[in-house]
Parts: structure tokens; sequence; C-alpha cells
């Protein structure tokens, strides 16, 4: 076996998928994704292996490392052999050339990260490169009525109204507690800055996939000024936000999953967060609310990371008597050490 080693080009995709077939895993699919020509806005490098044989060369394996504008304090790398050209240190020798194109990142970053799923040949010889798990994720899908109806007040139909809103995905309230939840369970790769512009695009515009969105608000509070008693809203304590419908994606309203009529046999993908400043106990009840209303009548689909801690309170009892399933395989992202 002669192998050579060059950038990728054009048409390498195509090459490739022969030799390799369909992905073994979700990860694997998406990653493929990511293999394209070099270049430095954003900055990429992508290596193609070469089986040279009788002076022809067929591509047998790739390798890709890029930078991230989110969670920028990590590179993301990939590497994807053919099965009959592995355990031969193909794998092996693209990765230290990764790690050699990743020591010249313009942004002084070098640390790789990767998804992998447990018990596969990937996750294998992630482990084997030194790559050490630093969060799990499931996808999770909810049955209706997984959990009994909050009440809210005096339990009248006007307390429910002041608690609970269909809100604007354009509201910049709701952008910044998205924003900040989603820092706030993401310590463990911090996203960087996060602007109200940046959540929107993310999160939140149509792009996005973004569909509708409830929040729950604490119970309606008086301001007082000028001696004049003025209602005003509670502040919003949590949120769950719908995508149009596919996977990735839903759509639903306050009683299918944030803003409209949902399937009643594919879940709605929506995501649940809370106001981070909240305590636990609070935190806990308000995602157990909302989950409880999104949920009554559809299935809904949630991304839950082990650094959700309050809806992984709420979400693993679900788990365990049978109101709740993980789709498909957990995912890890593994990751060099600090």
């Amino acid at each position: 076996m002669a192998i050579a080693y060059r950038e990728w080009r054009e048409g390498d995709d195509l090459a490739l998928l022969e030799i390799w077939g369909g992905p073994e895993t979700v990860q694997a699919g998406q990653f493929r994704g990511t293999l394209s020509p070099s270049g430095n806005s954003p900055w990429r490098r992508c290596i193609v292996a070469e089986d040279v044989v009788d002076g022809v060369a067929i591509p047998v394996a790739a390798a890709v490392v890029h930078e991230a504008s989110l969670h920028p304090d990590r590179l993301w790398a990939y590497v994807e052999v053919a099965r009959d050209h592995r355990r031969a240190g193909l794998g092996s020798t693209l990765l230290t050339m990764l790690r050699h194109e990743a020591a010249q990142a313009p942004s002084g970053v070098s640390r790789l990260r990767c998804k992998v799923e447990p018990g596969t040949p990937g996750a294998a010889f992630a482990e084997a490169a030194g790559l050490a798990p630093i969060q799990r994720s499931r996808l999770v899908v909810v049955d209706p009525a997984p959990l009994k109806l909050p009440v809210f007040g005096d339990g009248s139909e006007s307390a429910a109204t002041d608690q609970v809103e269909d809100l604007a995905t354009g509201s910049v309230e709701l952008s910044d507690v998205v924003g900040r939840y989603y820092t706030a369970v993401h310590g463990w790769d911090s996203p960087g800055e996060l602007s109200v512009a940046a959540v929107q695009r993310l999160f939140l515009d149509d792009l996005s996939g973004a569909h509708g969105a409830i929040v729950l608000r604490a119970p309606k509070a008086s301001a007082f000024g000028h001696g004049i008693a003025a209602s005003r809203k509670g502040r919003l304590e949590g949120f769950a936000i719908s995508y149009a419908q596919g996977i990735p994606g839903a759509d639903g309203g306050a009683d299918a999953g944030a803003g409209g009529a949902a399937s009643t046999t594919e879940p709605t993908e929506v995501f649940l967060g809370h106001e981070p400043k909240l305590g636990a106990d609070e935190a806990k009840a308000a995602v157990r609310d909302l989950l409880a209303l999104i949920a009554y009548q559809h299935p809904v689909m949630l991304e839950l990371d082990d650094a959700m801690t309050a809806l992984r309170t709420v979400v693993e009892p679900l788990l365990e008597s049978g109101k709740a399933h993980v789709q498909g395989s957990e995912t890890l992202v593994v990751s060099d050490p600090a």
C-alpha cells in the first residue's frame, strides 16, 4: 500500500462516497459536510489520503480541522478512513497532520474537539488519541401528557394568561434570556460573546427554523410610581422555542409546542430553557411547567445535555418511567485536555 497525502480538491466528496458508503453514525454524516477545500475565511484545512495502485491514486481517507465562530475556544476536527484501510496508521497520520495545521491557526487556538457515538470505532480512535469526553448529549422524545398540568395563581384563565404568553421570536427580552441561558449551560465549552443579533440569528429568526415561542413568567407584580398602582408583567422565567416541522425543526403552540398546530405522530423539536439566575428549585419548576404545557397533546423532542441540570432533573424521571425515550444514540463531545 502506497499512501500519498494532498489537499482536498473539488470532486473528492463523490470519490470518497463511493469508497466509504453511507455514514456509520449521525455524527459522521454531519462532519462529512465540513469536508471542503482549505481556506482562510473561515480558516479551514482539509487533507485527503490516496492509495496509489499501479499509478492510479484512489482517495481512501480525509481529515479536516476548522475554526468556529460559535464555541471558539477549540477547533473542530474530523478524520474518516475507509473500512478496508483502517488499522494501518492512516487515521493517526492524518490526525498528526491536523495538529500541525492547528498549531498555525490564526486564532492561536489549537485544542481539538469532535463528536462521537459511544462504542463506535470513532470513539475508540478518539480515546486512543487522547481526546476525552467533556459533555454528553441526548435527543429525548417526550410522550404526550407526561406531567400534570400546572395551576397558575387562583386557577383562573386570567391568572394563566398573566404567566403564560406567546411571545414574538423577535423579542429582545426573549433573546436576552436565551443567550444567557445558552452561555450558562455551555460553561464546559464557552460560546464566546453572544450579542442579541447573534442569538436571533442562531436560535430565533426564520433561517434558524424558529417557528414560535411560549414563555412562562413569574406572577404579575405591582409597580408603584407617583402614588398610582400600575401592573407590570412578571419576569420571564422559562421559554420554549419550537422549530419548523422536521428534524431539526418543529412547530406547535402552547398546547403543541409553542406557536401552532403540530403533527400527532412526529415530535416537535423544542429548545426549552430558563432564566439562568433562578435558583435550582425555581428553574426546575419553570421547565417542568412549560414541558407539561407544550407536551400536553403532542410529543416533543428536546436536546438534553448533561450540563442542563434543571431540564435533566425533570426529564430523567420521565425516561425511567417510560414516558420519554432517547431517540437514536448518545453523542459525546470529546476534546484535547486543557
